[in-house]
């Protein structure tokens, strides 16, 4: 039989789906890979997503009323998803981690960073050097999961007054269990390093890699620590927990969280960072301020504000001169 070409043109169109413009959408619960490329200098530096922790950050705040009223007029409910990132540094003679995430110690809103750094084109077997700004579950969870160590070939490196407070102590029955539980954790991420002779304390305020400068930030933890990554004339200040909740403390820098080893350290700590990066114009790269947690602080009347850098869909130069 033939067809002429109206026919044939006709049946298929017969057999074309239509469009369902009013099908659900689909059922996904996940979102793309978390990674953010960059330059900096002769650096390469890529921010990487562990995902979110939700906190009610009105009651884990100093001033639960101010932060409440801050939230709410800025449309934000509780709990307010914290990001939780962390920065993978190429220098070329080395790869270097800063914070791994949470690992399992989170929950399923967290632990992503391993997937998203195989996303981003590089293995954990890479990494040879881990750099922690201090001891906490959703910084240096992601180092050992199930007592196996997550990064095998990195040398870690950490303050030794966090590993002194929070690993190796004498435990005392007068503790507080918050304080057992974080023993607990810590010991299990970052004791597989300690038997594998695996752990460097940083010199304070001193080189720790060629491109990247300590910055010791007591308050939060005992030996809370900040990172100044340079190259060709650019800089990078990752900075740990300096900023918890951004829309709170950076207009008001006094308010401090309930995680703060010491509270009015990790304020005064805050006032001197806050001031060093906005006289500087330095580029901060943020642990708990949204995804890719990278931006500038500004000087605003009594307080600071939060200037994120514009998204690029090139890799682009992060601290253009």
């Amino acid at each position: 039989m033939k067809y002429s070409f109206a026919s044939l043109t006709v049946i298929l169109l017969a057999l074309t789906p239509s469009p369902s413009h009013g099908a659900p959408p689909p059922n996904g619960h996940e979102q793309a890979p978390g990674f953010y490329r960059a330059r900096l200098g002769a650096f390469e530096v890529v921010a990487l997503s562990d995902g979110t922790a939700p906190r009610h950050l009105d009651e884990i705040l100093s001033s639960p009323v101010l932060a409440a009223a801050e939230y709410a007029g800025d449309h934000e409910a509780e709990p307010v998803s914290l990001s939780i990132n962390a920065y993978l540094v190429n220098t070329g003679a080395h790869l270097v981690l800063i914070d791994t995430g949470a690992g399992e110690l989170f929950g399923a809103t967290s632990g992503m960073l391993v997937a998203n750094l195989k996303a981003a084109g590089y293995s954990p077997q890479q990494i040879d050097i881990v750099l922690l700004t201090h001891i906490h579950a959703d910084h240096s969870g992601g180092l050992s999961i199930g007592g196996i160590r997550q990064f095998p070939n990195a040398t870690l490196y950490v303050d030794e007054k966090d590993i002194e407070y929070f690993v190796t102590r004498k435990d005392s029955s007068a503790e507080s269990e918050t304080l057992k539980r974080i023993t607990r954790q810590s010991r299990a991420t970052v004791g597989p390093y300690l038997v594998a002779k695996r752990v460097q304390t940083i010199q304070r305020d001193g080189n720790v890699v060629p491109g990247i400068t300590s910055r010791t930030q007591p308050g939060h933890t005992p030996g809370h620590t900040a990172y100044l990554v340079q190259s060709e004339g650019h800089q990078l200040l990752v900075w740990g927990d300096i900023i918890h909740a951004a829309e709170v403390q950076f207009e008001h820098p006094e308010v401090t969280v309930q995680y703060d080893i010491d509270a009015e350290g990790a304020h005064q700590t805050r006032l001197r960072e806050l001031k060093f990066a906005s006289s500087r114009g330095l580029l901060i790269a943020s642990a708990h301020i949204s995804f890719p947690g990278l931006g500038h602080v500004r000087k605003v009347d009594d307080g600071y504000r939060w200037i994120p850098i514009p998204y690029s869909a090139a890799v682009a130069e992060l601290d253009p001169q």
